[in-house]
């Protein structure tokens, strides 16, 4: 950013950030001189006395530290140690909480009773009521202190199925409603507790502003004072405010702001990456959703999983300890983030006195709890982790407890909302998701007022996301990544489609679902709802801000609609801006949907007239991130030097606004041949438009959603693995011959990279060779095409149980008979018994550290 930019951009949030100090009752206030702060150090240091000084809510408390110290007074070291220790249900049973008195566990994403993503919410509240009694029971020695379990209700406790899915926090955003946030925080508050949770991870207070980053959809906002106006009541709808009856009560959860501190300004928009702004600009831009969110009382906090200039947050002493806990005075407790004490310099994830050190007062441990509880007793006892330092972390995670009442409470079941499963999806709280929905929507373009549509006519919709509860609900919905879901698992849902057919048919129209534009009858209009797959965290970043479309071919869709003579209405569903510009041009009207929810009905509300020929709601959504007017424009933020988005922060239209948009740029200013070619598989994942699968000796195929699968045959089995990140790569085991493959939605044309001599470049790591020693890799090309290059001697000659890179020439494919104009299939490992290799990333590049020789003239 130009020096002259920044000067002019960190004047204007620092002035809000003192204002914002100001409204949360800060007891002193930040340096808000312009020279301290457009002169602030850029080199990563921080000075506490920078920040905003805010006033903790709670006034001292005698009884209640009568009792913390009372308790803390007979509590063991490895007690305290216990209560400091999160894991996982999916790693930790109730009888290793009875045995290692653990304070806290957590169901992360992908991490469910019995394994099952769609697990029944009795089910749910059963294991609640089986890690209560365990925490409480007292018959093997210990204190009985009521465990409490934290999840992550992203968008409505969306993890159970049958709860109401709210809008995620980018089409929040777009609502500008902060007292609607309030009732969706309630909302989510009380469908929570009826499954047994005491806590969720939420609200991300993030301010993304690069939003090739997969997670840009859990912020509200590129703008820091957006996201300060709605971190505040979030936290209060779900908490209830301080010094009332109901606060922390029966109907109500404990929540964490996070993610604590820069995550939405890494480098290149990576997740978990480095954040390299000034001290300043983590301050007035990152920090700004944690002033008021301390200033209403928050009892967590989640340490990020970024760096700071090259130091990770969970071993951050400044920003933790001095900052955070100093100079903001908050007084609840830091939890960590999935095993990210373990990327701390020095540190693994089962052993992190750092962390310790740093201010985290419970590190997220979920597979590695008893190796990281064993070290950090043996750290304590030595003295490397002082007494006072884990009393303090365990004083605030008691004071947390006691606060909330859990002491006097019996287990989930027999509490005010336990087992109300009535509530889940309940039709008071699906109108106000409606609501949300209906708000959320951004009206982009309505060429000749096009919109609202008559109800009375024939309506096609199309496109693959139409009628997809997945697609619209996006990631962090009954599994991590959102996927491999079914319409089942819904019951308390409409798609767009259920939305959109019910208006019409009710209006005296009629309304046809054709996900590929096929009809018999013209229509008078067509619908096509298309979008992003669903993603979260880093399976979702981006090389750029290029659209790639779906397997329908979306663009290709309107086009043929639009040749018709049919009306086109697009509505596209996504977890950011994307150049949309051929879209945009192609069809007649241009909704910005984002993602919706359980609610798709809200659509309708909007986009049709009434019955009575009438308007039945107003676009009221306003854009909270900018739009991009190229591919390649990251750095699109209101208020930075040269800002020239194409629809800027804060469009959008009604229907009162004239909506007539002249054709704009096809340029998207990046090689959209290269940026759809080069990656294949990420993070162990297939990336867009590939499919991950696994093909048993049997010649039975299975695609994969989940991170753990086995084919029907047992011959080739696969399990999540942590590498770079968490679940980060596959390991693949062969008990007899079979094939990983990467199967493409469409068609890829390498043929200018396989003239140019590049390579498929495998990311792996060779445990175990196949006992045949063979090994191959495979490319084809439709039916009777294919090039299969023996890679068996490549891999003998690779470092045992070592990551390394293992490139094949394009051309050893093509020589073989693979056809690189056209695979559907880029790259496919074959082998047998015995191996077991590790996958991560799968490119088409020129960068590898072995490689494979063939003779390709």
């Amino acid at each position: 950013m130009p020096a002259s930019d920044r000067t002019r951009r960190l004047l204007a949030h620092s002035l809000l950030f003192a204002s914002l100090a100001f409204a949360a009752g800060c007891t002193g206030n930040a340096s808000t001189d312009a020279t301290a702060s457009t002169d602030d150090a850029a080199d990563g240091t921080i000075t506490p006395s920078n920040w905003p000084d805010v006033a903790w809510p709670f006034p001292h408390d005698a009884e209640l530290e009568a009792k913390v110290d009372a308790l803390l007074a007979t509590m063991t070291v490895e007690e305290k140690v216990g209560q400091t220790i999160q894991g996982d249900i999916d790693s930790i049973t109730p009888d290793d909480v009875r045995k290692y008195r653990l304070g806290s566990i957590l169901a992360g994403g992908g991490s469910d009773p019995g394994r099952q993503y769609n697990a029944k919410p009795q089910a749910w509240l059963d294991l609640a009521d089986a890690f209560w009694e365990a925490s409480m029971d007292i018959n093997g020695g210990g204190k009985a202190i009521p465990i409490i379990w934290g999840i992550d209700a992203m968008h409505g406790q969306s993890n159970i199925v049958g709860a109401t899915l709210f809008p995620h926090n980018i089409g929040l955003g777009a609502t500008r409603n902060p007292e609607l946030l309030r009732e969706i925080a309630r909302i989510t508050a009380i469908e929570t507790r009826t499954t047994g949770m005491e806590w969720t991870f939420a609200p991300t207070v993030a301010v993304p502003q690069d939003d090739r980053w997969g997670r840009t959809y859990e912020g509200y906002s590129e703008d820091p004072k957006l996201v300060a106006e709605f971190a505040g009541v979030f936290v209060e709808g779900l908490q209830g405010k301080v010094g009332s009856n109901g606060f922390l009560g029966d109907d109500r959860v404990m929540s964490t702001v996070k993610h604590f501190l820069g995550d939405g300004g890494t480098a290149s928009g990576k997740d978990q990456g480095d954040t390299l702004s000034s001290e300043a600009e983590l301050r007035d831009i990152h920090a700004a959703g944690y002033v008021p969110a301390i200033a209403v009382g928050a009892q967590g906090v989640m340490a990020s999983f970024n760096s700071f200039h090259g130091e990770k947050l969970h071993g951050h002493k400044p920003l933790m300890t001095d900052v955070l806990k100093g100079r903001m005075n908050f007084g609840g407790f830091i939890v960590g983030d999935w095993n990210g004490h373990g990327q701390v310099r020095g540190c693994t994830n089962t052993d992190c006195a750092q962390t310790y050190i740093a201010g985290l007062d419970m590190p997220m441990a979920p597979d590695s709890w008893k190796g990281l509880y064993e070290t950090t007793l043996a750290h304590v006892k030595a003295g490397t982790i002082p007494m006072e330092r884990l009393d303090d972390a365990v004083r605030r995670i008691l004071r947390v407890k006691f606060r909330m009442g859990l002491f006097d409470k019996p287990k989930p079941s027999e509490r005010a909302l336990g087992a109300r499963f009535e509530l889940l999806g309940a039709p008071e709280h699906r109108a106000v998701a409606r609501q949300a929905v209906r708000e959320s929507l951004v009206l982009l373009k309505n060429q000749d007022g096009i919109l609202p549509l008559a109800s009375d006519q024939r309506v096609l919709v199309a496109g693959d996301g139409a009628d997809n509860m997945s697609k619209q609900s996006g990631g962090w919905t009954l599994t991590w990544q959102g996927d491999g879901t079914t319409r089942a698992d819904f019951p308390n849902a409409d798609t767009i489609w259920d939305g959109l057919k019910a208006q019409v048919e009710a209006a005296g129209g009629s309304a046809t679902l054709s996900v590929n534009g096929s009809y018999r009858q013209k229509p008078d209009v067509a619908i096509v709802v298309f979008g992003e797959e669903p993603y979260a965290e880093f399976q979702g970043d981006l090389a750029n801000l290029m659209f790639k479309g779906g397997k329908s071919g979306d663009l290709e869709l309107i086009q043929k609609l639009k040749a018709d003579g049919i009306p086109v209405v697009s509505v596209f569903i996504s977890g950011r801006p994307l150049w949309m510009n051929r879209e945009i041009n192609a069809s007649d009207a241009f909704v910005a949907a984002w993602l919706p929810g359980s609610e798709g009905a809200g659509i309708a509300d909007v986009l049709l007239r009434g019955a009575d020929g009438k308007a039945q709601y107003d676009f009221k959504g306003k854009l909270s991130y900018s739009w991009p007017r190229r591919a390649d424009q990251y750095d699109n933020n209101v208020g930075q030097e040269g800002y020239d988005p194409l629809f800027a922060y804060g469009f959008g239209l009604g229907y009162g606004d004239d909506g007539n948009l002249a054709p704009l740029p096809e340029d998207p200013g990046i090689d959209m041949t290269a940026a759809s070619a080069n990656t294949w598989y990420e993070h162990g994942v297939a990336t867009t438009g590939l499919t991950l699968r696994l093909v048993g000796a049997d010649g039975n195929a299975m695609d994969i959603v989940h991170p753990a699968a086995t084919t029907s045959d047992g011959s080739l089995a696969m399990t999540a693995i942590n590498h770079e990140v968490q679940e980060g790569a596959r390991q693949f085991a062969w008990s007899n011959d079979a094939t990983v493959e990467l199967r493409s939605n469409i068609p890829l044309d390498l043929d200018r990279e396989t003239n140019g001599d590049v390579y498929a470049v495998v990311t792996l790591r060779v445990d175990a060779l196949p006992a045949n020693g063979q090994a191959s890799v495979i490319a084809t090309c439709g039916e009777g095409c294919r090039g299969e290059v023996a890679i068996g001697d490549a891999l003998s000659k690779l470092p045992r149980g070592e990551w390394t890179r293992l490139g094949v020439q394009l051309k050893c494919l093509r020589a073989a008979g693979a056809d690189t104009r056209s695979l559907d299939m880029p790259f496919a490992l074959r082998t047998g018994a015995g191996a077991q290799v590790a996958l991560t990333r799968i490119v088409a590049s020129t960068d590898f550290d072995h490689k494979v020789e063939c003779a390709t003239q």
